[in-house]
């Protein structure tokens, strides 16, 4: 069963708005990708089980607070939870340095 997840808006980091007005060099995700979304102000990278109808499904595979400090749990979410990541919630991963 998947875990139901309010995903946070992922901003100037949004993977849909960056590929826009490029959908040529768009991936679509494929099983064993990971994957970046942004929860409750951490990033979380999903590893890809399934895709379907611009949905992910897949496995937490970390979460690092906004500290930097990688987490076993984060509010209601946990690392090996199965989750369903909607393309709109994807983000690129935050560096270091970002503010964002």
């Amino acid at each position: 069963m998947h875990k139901h997840i309010e995903w946070d808006a992922p901003g100037g980091a949004s993977v849909d708005a960056h590929y826009a007005k490029d959908e040529q060099h768009r991936v679509t995700p494929q099983p064993g990708m990971m994957l970046t979304a942004r929860y409750h102000g951490a990033t979380v990278r999903v590893q890809v089980e399934a895709y379907k109808d611009g949905v992910s499904i897949g496995k937490v595979a970390a979460l690092i607070g906004d500290d930097g400090e990688r987490h076993d749990s984060f509010g209601d979410l946990a690392k090996g939870d199965m989750v369903r990541l909607p393309d709109d919630k994807r983000a690129f991963q935050a560096s270091e340095d970002d503010e964002d």
